[in-house]
């Protein structure tokens, strides 16, 4: 149970235990816009332990006109990630994954069997254009799943031209597409609208895993000291089934 994440009662031992694992972060230093430096990261990981995650699955960008992020440049810096925050004692499981932009560049890799990044059970961490919606997003989420893997699409509260037909977001689900939603949409942290489509996707049982999204420590120390309306109290999830995949 989630209830405790928005409780001022509790504000001050908030525990993200009940979550177990984050499948949506960027603290691989200096290959997108999250962290810069291994300081950072180490700073980042350890501070999502102190929360009370017990596993990361981070996932940089890999967009093609920005982050030109490779497997080959994700693992190298995921190891090291791993060494560094073992020589600081920290117990943290961490793996890698992609949030991959639907775009040119990742339709052929897809269809062209490169190598993907996945989330636990073959899920793939997906996002669209935040300001303008792709013509084919259905089609390009299904071609997903015909390629033999589970889309995720990310953050989609934060896709506002959706809101004129919140229907889609149904329609993607019964798709086959599973949605993340991030958990500072829910403190208004990306403003008012945000948060009221992400409550809505709430009440109508549309959102499967909750993500941090977290790309610097205050977005972290956001989540902690979050005390705004009890969302997690009423709409209760957790991602840990992942954790064992």
């Amino acid at each position: 149970m989630l209830n405790w994440l928005f409780d001022k009662k509790t504000i001050k031992n908030v525990t993200l235990e009940s979550i177990g694992i984050d499948i949506h972060s960027h603290v691989l230093p200096g290959i997108d816009d999250g962290v810069q430096t291994i300081e950072e990261a180490i700073e980042m990981v350890s501070k999502m332990q102190a929360l009370g995650y017990t596993k990361i699955v981070t996932t940089p960008h890999i967009m093609w006109d920005c982050y030109k992020n490779t497997p080959d440049i994700i693992r190298t810096k995921l190891s090291e990630l791993r060494q560094a925050a073992k020589d600081h004692g920290l117990t943290i499981q961490i793996d890698a994954a992609a949030e991959y932009f639907i775009d040119e560049h990742f339709n052929e890799m897809l269809t062209e069997h490169q190598e993907l990044l996945t989330l636990p059970g073959n899920r793939l961490l997906v996002e669209l254009p935040y300001s303008t919606p792709l013509m084919n997003s259905s089609e390009n989420l299904f071609s997903i799943i015909q390629q033999g893997f589970q889309p995720v699409l990310a953050h989609p509260e934060r896709y506002t031209y959706f809101y004129a037909d919140p229907s889609i977001y149904k329609k993607l689900v019964d798709q086959g597409c599973e949605l993340q939603l991030n958990i500072l949409s829910l403190s208004g942290y990306y403003g008012e609208n945000i948060m009221k489509m992400a409550d809505w996707l709430l009440k109508n049982n549309l959102i499967t895993f909750l993500g941090s999204d977290a790309h610097k420590i205050q977005h972290l120390d956001m989540i902690q000291k979050s005390n705004k309306n009890n969302w997690l109290q009423k709409y209760p999830f957790q991602n840990e089934k992942l954790i064992n995949i």
